[in-house]
């Protein structure tokens, strides 16, 4: 590929939520006190003759309908499975929130693998839509013909890209067997599996007829930053997930196109799902030299600023900076796209984003399993949220059915856009800045969204 060539273009893919599974280690009583009724019952506490301990009124029907269980159930019960199924119900039916819920220790452990960085499987985003009402995602605690288990994106050069998945294709089935009654994380489990084996997912697209695609699972990689210098001095930059690696290597990447002459940037956020929430913030601070990045409002009215690091390598305003969105940036891409348009730095050429807005953590459960938990939503500089049309591009320009795969009219309206615009060495000189050598990822505070990756 020479410097003249544009980079491969990509299907626009709706809201890939960077690794998966992103982790915040919590202790379980830090989490969630609710859950103690659950130890109470498996250690014997006391309260009843089984042991079920309720932490308040509202779960003694909880400890009743256990303890009648224990006595009069025709087959000998298993505490673990009543203990799992007791935990998943609470999130499944009492919270009723599609990203948070609870994770059995194998699907948990498949996820903590994430964090390395690889895994086995297609290689493609999923995500949940409520074809109803498109507000609602409380209501979709399971899959069914309102909700659908859709593909926000395949990842660049995985199986399901080369099988050609495409974003907003519905799941209907996993090797035969209907999606529908189970949850989204029950099929990220069962599309997952060793490299070399395959799984044969029925689709529809479109509103069209159901087809098979049968993919071979592969060893999944997650590359974060793709760099070009694109008509000899037009940085082109490409970020796939706001993971622990990100923002140094999206540092390092940007430095280096600055330093071989680029006094343009094109920053390609599309099919990005998210990721870590402080790595959003120290991306966005490469390009915004000081001041409000976003806000996380938490319940109970807390409120925590990110500001910008002040730390980074592109924050001249004479460096034109045009970013590219669809459908597919979601989460940690909205906080960095929405800050930039918001504080003028930069111009949002695509679609319209993803659309989401909470914030999860992870926590380990003490049976290996673990929890995500929304614990607050975040909003722009001005206050907006992007939930649920998410960001409207200062450009728009869309790919097609039609469009063949070579072009990539996204790109192209964002070249044109910059033809128009001058350079940055007419406006003053743009380098890399001491700071870059240092920088490093920050303590994880939470995360945008746990990237459902199969």
């Amino acid at each position: 590929m020479t410097d003249l060539d544009p980079p491969p273009a990509r299907a626009p893919r709706p809201a890939r939520s960077s690794a998966l599974a992103w982790v915040v280690g919590l202790g379980l009583a830090a989490v969630v006190g609710a859950l103690l009724f659950i130890g109470g019952f498996l250690a014997g506490g006391g309260g009843t003759a089984t042991g079920c301990v309720a932490p308040d009124e509202a779960f003694a029907s909880f400890c009743e309908a256990y303890e009648r269980l224990q006595e009069r159930y025709v087959d000998e019960l298993d505490p673990e499975k009543l203990a799992e199924g007791a935990i998943k119900g609470m999130f499944q039916y009492g919270v009723e929130d599609p990203f948070s819920g609870y994770m059995p220790p194998e699907q948990y452990q498949q996820a903590l693998g994430d964090l390395s960085g690889s895994f086995g499987g297609i290689g493609a985003e999923m995500a949940i839509r409520n074809v109803d009402d498109p507000e609602d995602l409380a209501s979709c605690t399971e899959l069914s013909a309102s909700c659908r288990l859709v593909v926000v994106a395949p990842l660049a050069d995985t199986p399901a890209e080369a099988a050609g998945l495409q974003a907003g294709d519905v799941v209907l089935a996993v090797d035969g067997e209907s999606v529908d009654g189970s949850t989204m994380n029950d099929q990220i489990t069962q599309i997952r599996g060793e490299p070399g084996t395959e799984v044969t997912l029925t689709l529809q697209r479109d509103d069209g007829e159901p087809f098979d695609v049968t993919i071979t699972r592969a060893e999944i990689e997650l590359q974060e930053v793709e760099t070009e210098l694109l008509e000899g001095h037009i940085g082109y930059i490409s970020l796939n997930g706001f993971s622990e690696r990100a923002s140094e290597q999206f540092a390092a990447g940007l430095a280096d196109l600055l330093e071989q002459g680029a006094d343009q940037i094109i920053f390609d956020l599309r099919d990005n799902p998210g990721g870590y929430i402080d790595a959003a913030q120290e991306i966005a601070s490469q390009f915004i030299d000081d001041g409000l990045i976003f806000t996380q409002e938490s319940a109970g009215g807390d409120v925590k600023e990110y500001t910008s690091t002040g730390e980074g390598v592109a924050t001249d305003p004479g460096l034109p900076v045009a970013v590219l969105v669809n459908g597919g940036s979601a989460s940690a891409s909205e906080i960095v796209a929405a800050a930039l348009q918001e504080r003028g730095r930069a111009t949002l050429i695509g679609e319209p984003t993803f659309g989401k807005n909470t914030v999860q953590v992870w926590a380990r459960l003490e049976n290996e399993g673990g929890i995500r938990i929304t614990i607050s939503r975040w909003f722009t500089p001005d206050h907006n949220s992007v939930a649920p049309d998410g960001i409207q591009p200062d450009i728009v320009a869309e790919r097609t059915d039609t469009t063949p795969p070579e072009e990539d009219p996204i790109l192209d309206a964002a070249l044109e856009y910059l033809a128009s615009q001058p350079v940055a060495e007419e406006a003053g000189a743009v380098g890399p800045s001491e700071a870059a050598a240092a920088f490093a990822l920050p303590a994880v505070v939470g995360v945008v969204a746990a990237r459902p990756i199969c």
